[in-house]
């Protein structure tokens, strides 16, 4: 009972309740942002509370966040050096096949261009085979039925033939010979057609017959020898012997083949009228020097101090016989 009266018990139960809920801490209920909520992050461990708020996240979550975090960061790198990777092995690719491309290109033209020089090579062969055949091949048959008429009428008249005449119908005779010989070459473009040094004696002998006193000497170990080097062997001597029959008068001449190891040397000396002035090669020797120097040899024509002339020639014999 009060001063003033009795005192209702349950109004005097809700006056308590109230007084202690007014001097009880109040909670801050609020709905604020997460970086209002937590404290800065320290090198020791996940981020503090603020002491007015209240932690959001455990520690162990705030870990594992930072975790992830970083794992993606490191996926991300990963996947760059892939991409990265990739593309290199791609160019790379793409350079190997251009190089490929552009080697494959440039053998293309060489043998286009080898095929075409080719080319050009056989019909240069056949022209000079065709203005040969028209323009020798005529005369040289008319020079040839010519002395065959002139050896039959001197047989019909009992009389004896003359040797010249049998000369020059057998030098016709083996121009012809020869000539369609060199217009087989042009067209097959084969280095064995032609003559060679087994048809030196038959050459000797026609020389001969000519007026021209002949004679061959041979030394060393006589054997095969490659067919371009037989046949310049053979033209080196039919050219000194023709020269030698044009221009030293009345001589004769020696033939001369010396088997020299890895060398043939093929020397032509005449003891006819010596030159005084300098040789002035014709397109005989020209050619001759030609031929020889392609074969890797050397040739030389000059007058001899004692008089006559000679042509000596140093052909190699180690060369491929298809060369």
């Amino acid at each position: 009972m009060g001063a003033d009266g009795p005192v209702d018990e349950p109004q005097a139960q809700r006056a308590t309740d109230v007084a202690r809920d007014a001097s009880a801490p109040r909670r801050d209920l609020s709905v604020r942002p997460v970086h209002q909520r937590e404290g800065p992050r320290t090198p020791q461990g996940p981020p503090a509370a603020y002491s007015h708020g209240v932690t959001t996240r455990s520690p162990a979550a705030a870990y594992h966040a930072e975790m992830r975090t970083d794992r993606g960061w490191r996926r991300f790198y990963a996947v760059g050096w892939l991409v990265s990777a990739a593309a290199f092995a791609a160019a790379f690719h793409q350079w190997k096949m251009h190089v490929h491309e552009v080697l494959a290109r440039a053998e293309e033209v060489e043998r286009t261009r080898e095929e075409f020089a080719r080319r050009l090579a056989v019909e240069e062969r056949l022209r000079i085979a065709r203005e040969l055949h028209d323009s020798l091949t005529h005369s040289i048959s008319v020079v040839s039925i010519q002395a065959g008429v002139a050896t039959h009428l001197a047989r019909k008249r009992g009389e004896e033939t003359s040797p010249a005449i049998v000369a020059f119908q057998e030098a016709a005779g083996e121009a012809m010979r020869e000539l369609r010989a060199t217009l087989a070459a042009l067209r097959d473009a084969d280095p064995t057609v032609g003559h060679g040094l087994a048809d030196l004696p038959r050459l000797v002998s026609r020389t001969n017959a000519a007026g021209l006193a002949t004679r061959v000497t041979v030394t060393g170990a006589e054997r095969p020898v490659p067919p371009h080097v037989d046949a310049a062997a053979y033209r080196i001597v039919q050219e000194a012997l023709t020269n030698v029959a044009r221009h030293a008068g009345h001589a004769t001449a020696t033939v001369s083949l010396d088997y020299q190891g890895s060398t043939l040397l093929v020397q032509v000396d005449d003891d006819g009228a010596g030159l005084t002035a300098p040789v002035t090669p014709g397109l005989g020797l020209l050619g001759l020097r030609e031929r020889t120097t392609a074969l890797g040899g050397r040739l030389d024509a000059a007058p001899r101090p004692a008089g006559g002339f000679r042509v000596r020639a140093q052909l190699p014999l180690d060369l491929d016989p298809v060369a």
